[in-house]
């Protein structure tokens, strides 16, 4: 079984999108968007960049966790991960990621 998009809309009527593994657990959570074409247009652009390693910036958090942002050819963030408590983790969501967002199906729940 292959990830998942779910797009939603949030109370205050915005849309945002998570990318879920085929496990169910969110890989990837996307911004807050006023529009839903926005929102699908980010998921678009996820599919697109997924694949590229370049397009992940691999962080460390205050706290001494890891995470990453995706980022766009613009070098927009377009999803960011959870907190992982070491690098490995967070470069199997990474590769998490690449392996799913690119053939994943969106599911409207809006």
């Amino acid at each position: 079984m292959a990830g998942t998009f779910e797009l939603k809309k949030a109370r205050d009527s915005q849309y945002y999108f998570n990318l879920k593994a085929s496990n169910g657990q969110i890989i990837l959570a996307s911004e807050m968007y006023k529009e839903k074409g926005s929102a699908e247009n980010g998921i678009a652009s996820v599919k697109k960049n997924a694949a590229n390693d370049a397009s992940y910036e691999r962080k460390d958090t205050k706290n001494g966790q890891f995470m990453f942002n995706l980022k766009a050819a613009n070098h927009q963030i377009i999803g960011t991960s959870e907190t992982y408590k070491s690098t490995e983790s967070r470069d199997n969501g990474i590769e998490s990621v690449k392996t799913n967002a690119p053939s994943a199906p969106v599911h409207d729940e809006t």
